[in-house]
């Protein structure tokens, strides 16, 4: 096989954070190369370099054979590179055809050549294995049809280099299986595809070369077939792999949280985003919320933090907290780990010690009186970062300057400072790497036996399942079913999910 993508001991600082050192890997054509790592390993940092989307400081980047050197990600796209990113970047409001040729449109004099688009969308689709109607509109797709469109968009701009930046994250078992049936069929078409995951079963099923990343520089690159997931993770932090499960049941008689046939209308009143949802959560325990993404848990969440209007009731510690903002709720000791840590948990361009006041700024120990304790942050924001491994230079650097990963683990160590009585968890460790991942669960488990009662929302079934005491499933805003977790597969949760059974 011919090398599609050579990377030449790529480098790559910042201010303070030496973000790749000497890394090197070789994609061959017609194979999917997976890049693991550990959150701050560098691999969303080189991954920008190869889509121009930042410069290296050394090295050298070799598409089919050449040296290149790309200004911007159009130049990478001119190179045969595209990149299907976590986030989706699709208007809701176009329909697939137009969200799959949004900038790339086929003229037919001074208009748009809808017609010959729709035939070239649609061989492609067929081609490899990605139907799709291209006349929805997307706003109407659940996630897995999302991603076809994002693989499609970077299709029809001809690449032949394809960057999948953890492609799995918000996909329930069917939908992974599908993905990995389109990226079989992609490597059969002779593509080049680099898979970027925290998940390691996954690596070993789809790749067949994995490149491991740790401290930024490149430790190994070895076959699928020849490593297990076990060695894997050693060879990315050291350890093995932590599992998600709690032990014995530690659940209290009073209760926590209750919802109370709490429905959230719409504005035209069609149909309700979340319906009579009703339940009631103990301290000292998890219950777990699954569902494919936008079946109404952001809006469970929302309404549950006083973001959101809503009928029905609201109860905190036998309370009713119907009339209560967000800032009373959080005072009463309600923490929220929100599911987008960029939008909704922190301020990018602020230092770390800003972003641990946040949402704390109104007594102790941040407030001395009428004033910050800037003493006090300083040495809360440091104990943070040393107990939850947040990797930064000090609690002066800005958020933007740390990876995804140490984002998460800031913001789960911010929350569980104050130790709150009710958790609303949502998607507490998307994104972050195996060893985080076991350091997060152990805080939570943890935060169980002390009598914490938590509300478990992830995108990652396996554990929901290990972490959860009850799982409740919300299909189109209303809870479907009630699961055993000892007694359920992610299969069969996944089935639950989608409606299926």
């Amino acid at each position: 096989m011919s090398v599609a993508v050579e990377l030449r001991h790529i480098s790559k600082r910042f201010p303070g954070v030496i973000a790749n050192k000497d890394v090197s890997m070789s994609v061959e054509t017609g194979t999917v190369h997976a890049l693991v790592g550990e959150n701050g390993a560098g691999k969303s940092t080189v991954m920008k370099i190869l889509y121009g989307m930042q410069r290296p400081d050394s090295g050298e980047i070799l598409v089919n054979g050449t040296t290149v050197h790309f200004k911007n990600p159009n130049d990478a796209i001119e190179a045969s590179i595209g990149m299907v990113h976590q986030h989706f970047m699709l208007a809701d409001n176009f329909t697939v055809l137009e969200n799959v040729i949004l900038g790339s449109e086929p003229q037919h004099g001074i208009t748009i050549d809808f017609a010959a688009a729709r035939t070239k969308v649609v061989e492609m689709a067929a081609q490899y294995g990605l139907e799709i109607d291209p006349d929805v509109l997307v706003e109407e797709l659940g996630v897995g049809q999302r991603q076809r469109v994002e693989i499609l968009k970077v299709l029809y701009r001809g690449a032949r280099i394809l960057i999948f930046d953890e492609p799995t994250a918000v996909l329930v078992p069917q939908e992974v299986d599908d993905l990995f049936n389109a990226l079989k069929g992609l490597r059969a078409q002779g593509m080049a595809i680099i898979f970027i995951s925290h998940k390691l079963d996954e690596v070993l099923r789809v790749a067949d070369d994995v490149t491991v990343i740790r401290a930024g520089s490149t430790v190994a690159e070895v076959k699928s077939k020849d490593v297990t997931a076990r060695q894997l993770a050693e060879l990315m932090v050291g350890s093995e792999l932590p599992q998600p499960s709690t032990h014995g049941d530690t659940r209290r008689p009073e209760i926590t949280l209750a919802l109370k046939d709490v429905s959230i209308p719409t504005k035209s009143g069609s149909r309700d985003l979340i319906s009579h949802v009703t339940f009631n959560l103990h301290a000292g325990e998890v219950v777990g919320i699954a569902g494919v993404e936008g079946n109404g848990q952001a809006e469970l969440v929302e309404a549950i933090m006083g973001l959101r209007d809503y009928t029905g009731v609201i109860e905190f510690s036998a309370a009713n907290i119907n009339d209560l903002s967000v800032a009373h709720r959080r005072d009463l000791g309600i923490g929220l780990i929100p599911e987008d840590r960029q939008r909704q948990a922190m301020m990018m361009e602020s230092p770390l010690w800003e972003n641990r006041i946040l949402g704390h700024q109104r007594g102790k120990p941040v407030m001395n009186g009428f004033v910050l304790d800037m003493k006090t942050i300083m040495t809360d924001t440091k104990s943070i970062m040393e107990e939850f491994d947040v990797r930064a230079p000090g609690p002066q650097t800005l958020a933007a300057a740390l990876s995804g990963g140490n984002q998460q683990k800031f913001i789960v160590g911010r929350e569980m400072s104050k130790a709150p009585s009710l958790l609303v968890a949502s998607h507490p460790t998307r994104g972050v790497d195996v060893g985080a991942q076991g350091a997060i669960w152990e805080e939570l488990r943890r935060a169980r036996e002390k009598g914490m009662a938590i509300v478990l929302i992830s995108a990652d079934l396996e554990e929901l399942i290990g972490m959860s005491d009850r799982l409740l499933v919300m299909l189109r805003g209303v809870v479907t079913a009630e699961l055993d977790p000892a007694k359920t597969t992610p299969e069969q949760l996944g089935s639950a999910m989608t409606g299926a059974s």
